[in-house]
């Protein structure tokens, strides 16, 4: 074998659907995890934040960071864990005071207001997010069976904008109006700004490989509330500084597949093509056979396989509240536009399953074993 073979062997994992999915490989069902798989809508992550006092008091947490991270996966046969955290760690780390109030979204108690607020910014000591670290290398030796993990364990941050956002807003917006007023009037504010935030999710991200994550996914959440033009500029650039400076391989030797995921970002697939990452995750708002055209690469023929994005999503998380027969139904609808996936030797288009954003605390944990098994059998149905 190559090292580039032995790189994207991924025999060290009794379940390598997701890892074999994201490198483009074949797999003999169509992988599939959950955005905020661990969450309130299981009452034993309820229980356990209760326990923890908060959700910070479980994220920083090791241990309550890995009991959570496998709480779903001892309820569904998940393809992927994802390591429990924020987004908004990493601004926390550059001393904006992170926290969440009871049945509310993050807030800051220092939001970036002036000219000033933004000299002060820095990347963060990677010491401040050890309690990160400790979690990836908890959850993975947990995830450890018989010599081998049960499935890969997915690392994440917030994209540079996406974190730009909270840090002047200081919380979610409806109108992204703090945020918009400093692109505007002082872009070179902005700039600096993401400069240094695509620096830190970087070094962030790298950390967390260190540490044994096997997979690492951005989340652009707020690209799609940017104008065109403007999301090259200030989302798309910064994203892809992430991208260049993030490691290729694990200390196991391993390829760590990146992720880029964009809400509201699908008519801006044909720029984000270039992106120097495996996967690009889709909203419920893109048509999958379209995004496979697409971005999806050339499909396999005479021997030879095109290069391109594997792809990742798409169904609407509000079909969760639809009876199991609907969630099966939608779900076919999701897997049957995708089309069948690549077969056979070498690369070709390939999908994992997910949620277009992330999933409901009111969503029924029963309706989510219906979708998780309605992904698997038909999956395979379409490839037998």
């Amino acid at each position: 074998m190559t090292d580039t073979t032995l790189a994207t062997t991924f025999d060290s994992l009794h379940n390598p659907t997701f890892l074999q999915a994201c490198m483009r490989q074949a797999t003999p069902h169509t992988p599939v995890w959950l955005m905020r798989q661990a969450g309130r809508y299981l009452p034993e992550y309820v229980a356990t934040r209760a326990t923890a006092g908060s959700f910070m008091g479980l994220a920083t947490n090791r241990d309550y960071a890995t009991e959570v991270t496998l709480q779903p996966l001892e309820r569904y046969p998940l393809d992927a864990a994802i390591l429990f955290s924020d987004i908004l760690t990493v601004p926390d780390a550059m001393g904006l005071g992170l926290s969440f109030a009871q049945g509310e979204g993050p807030r800051f108690a220092h939001p970036i207001k002036t000219e000033a607020d933004v000299a002060k910014l820095a990347v963060p000591d990677m010491v401040k997010l050890q309690y990160v670290f400790d979690a990836v290398s908890s959850i993975r030796k947990a995830l450890t069976v018989d010599g081998k993990g049960r499935v890969p364990l997915i690392g994440f941050s917030g994209s540079p904008w996406t974190l730009a956002c909270y840090m002047v807003e200081g919380k979610g917006s409806d109108d992204y109006r703090l945020v918009k007023t400093m692109l505007y009037s002082r872009p070179d504010l902005m700039h600096k700004m993401l400069q240094i935030n695509a620096d830190s999710v970087a070094a962030y991200l790298n950390a967390q490989i260190d540490a044994g994550a096997q997979a690492v996914m951005i989340f652009d959440s707020w690209g799609g509330v940017l104008a065109d033009g403007a999301f090259q500029s200030f989302s798309l650039a910064y994203t892809a500084r992430v991208l260049a400076q993030l490691k290729r391989h694990g200390t196991d030797g391993k390829v760590v597949p990146r992720l880029v995921f964009t809400k509201g970002g699908g008519q801006w697939l044909q720029d984000m093509k270039a992106l120097d990452c495996e996967v690009l995750g889709l909203d419920w708002t893109v048509n999958l056979a379209n995004a496979r055209a697409l971005v999806g690469g050339l499909e396999y023929g005479s021997g030879v396989s095109g290069p391109g994005k594997a792809l990742q999503g798409n169904i609407d998380p509000n079909v969760l509240f639809a009876p199991p027969e609907a969630i099966e139904s939608e779900v076919a609808k999701v897997l049957n536009s995708f089309g069948t996936p690549f077969q056979g030797n070498g690369t070709g288009p390939t999908h994992i399953f997910n949620l277009g954003h992330g999933i409901s605390q009111y969503t029924p944990p029963e309706h989510v074993a219906a979708l998780v098994a309605a992904v698997h059998r038909h999956s395979q149905k379409m490839r037998a």
